[in-house]
């Protein structure tokens, strides 16, 4: 087996941030939350509810970091990050994000809000990870509360799987799908030829929210063309403080 064929296995995180503060707003837990992220040793990390700037948190709370959330946590760990702006209000914006180990060849934000009052986002990325031969693309979600709202972005989500991403390539998309009935998983299963990786192995996907005590299932990772792929258990601390969201792990081999 050459250099170039051989698989490689990556470890896929996605966890929504809630911009840095625990659940209520209670607390900014900014530094504990990249140390959590930093110690699961994922290869691509994908984000939700990243804030990419706030002039008020900037001017008001200790240890606000000079660089935006997504570069802050990137750090030194992951040399690659894009971000895609969905939601910009007076003091700032935030959107969807992802770190990466290898290197980022394109990226592209798509705009899915419906309406004007809930800003959300796609991004896609392409990466490409030395000595694998072939090419990743990835999409990091976050859709709407309302069912109305997220039938419309799984559609198009479906519409970019179909048109803008070989059918032949290795391909990740997770994020909070805010999906609690479950409708979201029958449509991009019947679709897509996604496989969500915790329904595949564990009969149904996790349940993430709320964090403390996780009775729905919104946050998910699908996969399309992996030769294997496993859910990674994460400890619930100290997860359960860091967001409103339990965050998901999973392993992929191209």
């Amino acid at each position: 087996m050459t250099i170039a064929s051989a698989p490689a296995t990556l470890k896929i995180l996605t966890v929504n941030t809630h911009k840095g503060f625990t659940f209520f707003n209670r607390r900014f837990i900014l530094h504990e939350l990249r140390d959590a992220i930093r110690a699961t040793h994922a290869d691509i990390v994908f984000l939700q509810e990243v804030l990419g700037a706030h002039e008020v948190h900037a001017l008001r709370l200790a240890g606000w970091p000079s660089v935006s959330q997504y570069e802050f946590l990137a750090d030194s760990i992951w040399d690659d990050f894009a971000y895609g702006r969905n939601a910009v209000y007076p003091h700032g914006h935030h959107g969807n994000a992802l770190l990466s180990k290898f290197p980022i060849t394109h990226y592209d934000n798509l705009d899915i809000s419906v309406g004007k009052h809930e800003k959300r986002g796609m991004l896609h990325c392409v990466l490409r990870p030395p000595h694998s031969g072939m090419d990743i693309h990835v999409v990091c979600v976050h859709l709407g509360l309302h069912e109305r709202h997220r039938s419309s972005q799984l559609a198009l989500l479906c519409g970019l799987l179909k048109d803008e991403i070989p059918p032949e390539a290795p391909l990740v998309v997770a994020g909070d799908f805010n999906d609690w009935r479950l409708r979201g998983q029958k449509t991009l299963m019947r679709s897509s030829g996604l496989k969500e990786v915790f329904a595949e192995c564990h009969g149904q996907v996790s349940r993430t929210f709320p964090a403390r005590f996780p009775l729905l299932r919104l946050d998910r990772i699908y996969v399309r063309n992996m030769a294997h792929f496993r859910p990674v258990a994460l400890a619930s601390r100290p997860w359960m403080h860091l967001s409103d969201h339990a965050p998901l792990a999973a392993e992929v081999t191209l």
